[in-house]
């Protein structure tokens, strides 16, 4: 007698659906992120939901996932800002001004990453005149006045 067969089995793992997001106070995580900071660095701090927790809640609350998409928007605007910050402070030798210029490299870079429509490099294709083709086969083509061949022999 099989007895298992009988006997209906459970689902193993947490069920699967959207679940709200656990009681977090996620103020201070837009407001890191809309200052231009990164994810990855709020994650670190003790007391702080991990990095992929607060993914899975992005996955799970389009509400959230969205309120973190504009956060990020406005920190890509907070992270131009401080490339004209650090821009504005005069280096004290040629080791600091190139540190500088990597600082701001680095950022600018990242924007045209993240936000290539408004910090992108602006390309545009431009055409000018008109283009001609020839297409060339080996079948002799009509003469346009005569409606003949030019090969075409004229029988009289």
């Amino acid at each position: 007698m099989n007895i298992g067969s009988s006997m209906a089995k459970k689902p193993v793992g947490r069920p699967l659906g959207k679940l709200p997001i656990p009681p977090y106070n996620l103020e201070p995580l837009i407001a890191w992120l809309a200052a231009g900071k990164t994810l990855r660095s709020y994650c670190r701090q003790d007391g702080a939901p991990s990095y992929s927790a607060v993914y899975d809640w992005m996955d799970k609350d389009d509400n959230f996932a969205q309120r973190i998409a504009r956060a990020r928007d406005s920190g890509v605007d907070s992270i131009a800002d401080e490339c004209v910050e650090l821009s504005d402070i005069e280096p004290a030798d040629q080791v600091q001004a190139a540190w500088r210029r990597t600082q701001i490299d680095t950022r600018l870079k990242l924007l045209a990453k993240w936000s290539p429509k408004k910090y992108g490099d602006r390309t545009a294709v431009e055409h000018q005149g008109g283009i001609s083709l020839t297409v060339v086969t080996g079948v002799p083509q009509p003469d346009a006045i005569t409606g003949r061949k030019p090969d075409a022999k004229q029988i009289t």
